[in-house]
Formats: structure tokens, C-alpha cells, sequence
């Protein structure tokens, strides 16, 4: 490679990046039955959401968690982790210290000790976010090694209702990561072909008390609770015209990805669009219409057995992309989209072919 940096498609995203990307799940669950049986959830909120279980870690923390995951997508990408030249690592909820980095947790327990480690952090679209600097990274300093990834976030008690506390999200245990390069790709891995983001800072206060800010975690309220601030956002804004925005804004940046990617219009075919994992009600009536709007390529929420994992949904869904079976793997040589969302509010598509 030319010491300018990455050859650059016509499309304007830089041509040779991949993605060797994994999860990392904890083995206990809190199945939806109970959830119902125990009056956490109602049986019409279960019907919307239609998810079975989700997963709960009992005693590991989030950044623990990540370091799981890290190794994982290094093995898989056959990189060690002293070559790693920085690693980012996104979170939406507590990670287990007051005042703390978690990114040089990650960093020192993966053994990427020569890395420059960064935390990232804009809510549920942290994975893409963190994968977007990656990308620029790799762009501005094409010397430098590959990049690590991470996202790990845990929603446990007291301070985090995960069955509870949003308005139609529930709120899995988990961590995802992905080792990001460029040049030859090894084997199994993604190509990524297009990472297009919008944002709209105007939306923030959906997530904030507007009532005033506080001096520490949790003087408000002992369990944090989304559903207040919503509902007062969306007493003021109008829950169709928030839910109209949501799909225009995700319509946006799917065809910009598309376009970067040279998918669809006559280009090559798109074999899924992946969703957040927010539940069939959002993919019906917000991501469903939005994505029919640029492509007729078949939509999937895979959030069935690990609901909303926080920052990590999009590494979750390039994992299954990427794995060497299960229904969801991409064949060689196929391309698919991956949509994000996340509190702020920001929105990501990422548009990647198996190699």
C-alpha cells in the first residue's frame, strides 16, 4: 500500500478495509414467560417486542465482558494483540467504576498493550461510531496496525430496569468487538464498502430530564427511567411526527450507504438489511417502511434471544454476517446493509460483502 493511505473506490469510502467481527454472550437468560408470569412485562408489550429471552450477566461487568470478545475477534482475524495500534471501545450504561477509563481496561486485559486505547461514547450507535474512526484512522495514518473495536454494556439491577425502563426496548447483557485492517483480508472476514452516519442534535432531550441537570448518578431517580423523559419529549413533539422523522432519517442513510456501495440501482444486489434490535413493532412500523422506501431486499431483527444490546447491536449483527454458519451467514461474495440507531439522535448504515 502507497504511503497516500487506502486506494479510494468511486464511491468515496476507502477500498480494503475488513472486519473480522465476534460477540461475546453470557450463558444465563431471563426468559419473556417469566418476565410475564412475575408482572415485569404485559402480554401486549411481549406480543410488540416479540423476543423469547435475554441475556443477563449475574456477576461478569461490561468491560470484563469486552475482553471476552476481544479475543474472540482476534482469533478470528488471526492478528496478535500487540499489533493492534488503538483500540475503541463504546458503551451506553454504567461499566462498573465511578471514574475510570474502560478503554485501557480492554485494552491491557486483550493484551494490547502498544495500543492507544479511547472511549466512545453517543448511546446505542457507539459500535458505529467507534467502526467510523477506525475507518478514518486506517485513512489518515496507513502505517499504523490494525484497530480493535469493542462494545460491551450490562443492564443490571438496581440501577437499570432492562424489562422496564424504555418504552418498547428491552435491554440485553453483552459484549461485541471487531478487529479492523487493511490489505489482504483474512479469511471470512468483511469487506466493508460503505459507513454513512446523519444526526440530529435537535432530538437530544427525548433522553434528558428537562427539568434541569444533576450533580451524580442516579440523585434523580435509584433506577434510571427513559420512559419519563420520552414521554415528556414526545408530549411536546408528537409521536408521529418523531416516528415520520425516524423513518426519513434511517431511509437517508440506508440510500447514501447504497449509493457509496455501488448496491442496488442496476449495481450489485442486496442480500438483507439487519435491523437494530428494538422489536416488531419498531421494525414494522419505523425500519420495515423506511428500508422499503430504497431497496425490496428481505429485512431480519435478530434480537429474538438477546434483545437491545445497548452500543453493540450493529457488531452483533456483522458477527452473524460473519460466522461460519447459522441461518444469517452471508455467502461469498454477497453483500448485505446493517442499520444503527442511537439516542442523540444518530443513525448509521453500513453496507459490507463476505470476502
Amino acid at each position: 500500500m502507497t504511503s497516500h493511505g487506502p486506494d479510494r473506490a468511486p464511491d468515496g469510502t476507502p477500498d480494503g478495509i475488513w472486519l473480522a467481527p465476534a460477540e461475546w454472550l453470557p450463558p444465563t437468560a431471563e426468559k419473556t414467560v417469566d418476565a410475564l408470569a412475575a408482572g415485569r412485562v404485559t402480554a401486549e408489550e411481549a406480543d410488540a417486542m416479540g423476543y423469547g429471552q435475554l441475556p443477563v450477566s449475574p456477576d461478569l461487568s461490561a468491560p470484563r465482558m469486552a475482553v471476552r470478545a476481544a479475543r474472540l475477534a482476534l482469533t478470528r482475524a488471526g492478528v496478535p494483540a500487540g499489533d493492534l495500534s488503538a483500540v475503541l471501545h463504546a458503551w451506553t450504561y454504567y461499566q462498573g467504576h465511578d471514574f475510570w477509563s474502560p478503554a485501557h481496561y480492554v485494552a491491557a486485559g486483550a493484551g494490547a498493550l502498544k495500543a492507544v486505547p479511547t472511549g466512545v461514547q453517543q448511546m446505542c450507535n457507539g459500535s458505529a461510531a467507534a467502526l467510523r474512526a477506525a475507518v478514518h484512522q486506517l485513512v489518515a495514518r496507513p502505517g499504523d496496525g490494525p484497530l480493535l473495536v469493542t462494545t460491551a454494556d450490562r443492564f443490571a439491577p438496581p440501577g437499570f430496569d432492562r424489562w422496564g425502563g424504555d418504552y418498547g426496548v428491552w435491554y440485553g447483557d453483552g459484549a461485541t468487538a471487531a478487529v479492523v485492517g487493511t490489505g489482504a483480508a483474512p479469511r471470512g472476514t468483511l469487506a466493508l464498502r460503505a459507513l454513512c452516519t446523519r444526526a440530529a442534535p435537535e432530538l437530544e432531550s427525548a433522553h434528558r430530564d428537562t427539568d434541569g441537570f444533576h450533580p451524580a448518578p442516579h440523585t434523580r431517580g435509584a433506577v434510571v427511567d427513559v420512559r419519563r423523559t420520552k414521554k415528556a419529549f414526545l408530549a411536546e413533539q408528537g409521536k408521529p411526527r418523531f416516528l415520520g422523522r425516524l423513518r426519513r432519517e434511517t431511509t437517508a442513510v440506508l440510500a447514501a450507504a447504497l449509493a457509496e456501495a455501488g448496491v442496488g440501482s442496476g449495481g450489485e444486489r442486496l442480500s438483507v438489511v439487519l435491523l437494530p434490535r428494538l422489536g416488531r413493532a419498531t421494525a414494522r412500523d419505523v425500519y420495515g417502511p423506511a428500508v422499503a422506501e430504497v431497496t425490496d431486499a428481505p429485512t431480519a431483527d435478530l434480537g429474538e434471544c438477546t434483545g437491545h444490546l445497548g452500543a453493540g447491536d450493529l457488531l452483533s449483527n456483522l458477527a452473524a454476517l460473519a460466522s461460519d454458519s447459522g441461518p444469517h451467514r452471508l455467502e461469498r461474495g454477497a453483500y448485505a446493509a446493517v442499520l444503527s440507531a442511537g439516542a442523540g439522535f444518530t443513525w448509521s448504515a453500513a453496507v459490507v460483502r463476505r470476502t
